[in-house]
């Protein structure tokens, strides 16, 4: 039965690809996520699987309208005050870092081989670290945050600041203009395409990076800490809502950051079509 539903949505999935119309790249993933959900569904109901190895959806989905005031809580300290402070913090310190790192060949060479050092710092091994130096709360994950983004994003935009050509930068100084000019005008416009690659990276980096550093030290709220507490209390009903919130989130959160750079980068030809 399992395989005939599995054929059967894989065949209308198809039939529904097959039209290059705006309304069936929405509906193609839609009906493909929703036949996963189903045969999910039946895989547990038809061969009695038990919960505490995978619950059904809809035991996850019962147990995410009996705990919204839990999974709200969770988000809020995870995603909102650990993730996002450590997303912004880390990102603005890395466009910074590059651009001071294109205006000193010095640092060019002497920091971006450190930076990739702390980038292949285990997080397993930097959070602990991290609880110590910055206590129990959120700032600690923030911590935890910067470190895993900051070298993504300084090397896309250490890239992108390069991706100008010559002829370009010595039209710019036809006119007279200045580094700072030059940067704001030109350089960092063109870089955008980079910038941006780096912020679309740095969004799972940073909800994961968040979530894990609970496992080591957190008050009595967050993700990571619902997901270790309610395992070991073998409810994971409640583990898997809180990955559900967390894939939803981390979605929302890509994709708000591709859709402003649909906005912020029209010119480019990645955007058309």
């Amino acid at each position: 039965m399992i395989v005939a539903v599995w054929l059967g949505a894989w065949w209308v999935n198809a039939w529904i690809a097959s039209y290059d119309m705006s309304i069936t790249r929405l509906a193609a993933p839609v009906l493909f996520g929703a036949t996963l959900l189903v045969l999910w569904e039946m895989a547990v109901r038809l061969y009695n699987i038990p919960s505490v190895i995978l619950p059904a959806p809809s035991a996850i989905a019962a147990r995410m309208a009996a705990s919204p005031d839990i999974l709200w809580a969770d988000l809020v300290q995870t995603v909102f005050k650990g993730a996002l402070s450590g997303y912004l913090i880390g990102c603005g310190a890395a466009v910074l870092t590059a651009i001071a790192i294109d205006r000193s060949p010095f640092l060019q060479r002497g920091l971006l081989p450190v930076g990739n050092f702390v980038a292949a710092l285990p997080i397993v091994g930097v959070a602990p670290i991290m609880v110590m130096w910055f206590n129990f709360g959120w700032e600690s994950k923030a911590a935890v945050v910067v470190i895993m983004i900051f070298f993504p994003m300084l090397v896309n935009t250490v890239e992108g600041l390069k991706a100008t050509e010559a002829m370009q930068r010595d039209l710019m100084k036809t006119y007279s203009a200045g580094y700072w000019q030059t940067l704001f005008k030109l350089r960092l416009p063109a870089a955008m395409p980079f910038i941006f690659n780096g912020l679309k990276i740095t969004t799972t980096l940073a909800l994961i990076g968040a979530i894990v550093a609970e496992f080591f030290g957190s008050p009595v709220l967050g993700m990571g800490f619902r997901i270790s507490t309610s395992i070991g209390l073998l409810e994971l009903e409640l583990v898997w809502a809180e990955i559900v919130v967390a894939a939803v989130v981390g979605s929302m959160f890509y994709g708000g950051v591709a859709l402003l750079e649909r906005m912020v980068t029209f010119w480019h030809p990645s955007q058309r079509g």
